[in-house]
């Protein structure tokens, strides 16, 4: 059984780097200091996360069914992975002449959007 690469250190959680790669064939050793993949400093859950994701072709549906979690867990285990690779995750509240009040209707009663979050891209005020 092999063990996974640490992204970071147990003892003061910093970053890891590898510092020697050896090949299990012909024993040839490599020395330096090479950096891991962003993805090596994901924790398993997210690394597994990221795999179900992938295996479904990134269908949110199959990825609740699978997981047997809710959309807006889906998507908020989504954003959380993305933050944590360093990038910014796309806002659906930044176009709001994009969506219909049908389809605002039908992700409020999904669970997909808040009822502030439809008023906000219907630009209407709800107090």
């Amino acid at each position: 059984m092999q063990n996974h690469v640490l992204g970071h250190c147990p003892v003061c959680d910093s970053d890891l780097h590898v510092a020697k790669l050896a090949c299990p064939s012909c024993h040839t050793e490599i020395k330096g200091d090479f950096v891991l993949s962003k993805f090596n400093y994901l924790n398993t859950e997210n690394l597994y996360f990221i795999e179900i994701f992938m295996k479904n072709k990134g269908n949110i549906k199959k990825v609740e069914k699978e997981l047997g979690i809710s959309y807006p867990t889906v998507k908020k285990q989504l954003d959380e992975i993305i933050i944590e690779l360093g990038y910014t995750p796309e806002d659906d509240l930044k176009e709001p002449s994009k969506h219909s009040k049908k389809e605002l209707l039908e992700k409020l009663a999904k669970g997909e959007l808040s009822k502030d979050d439809v008023f906000k891209l219907l630009g209407e005020s709800h107090e």
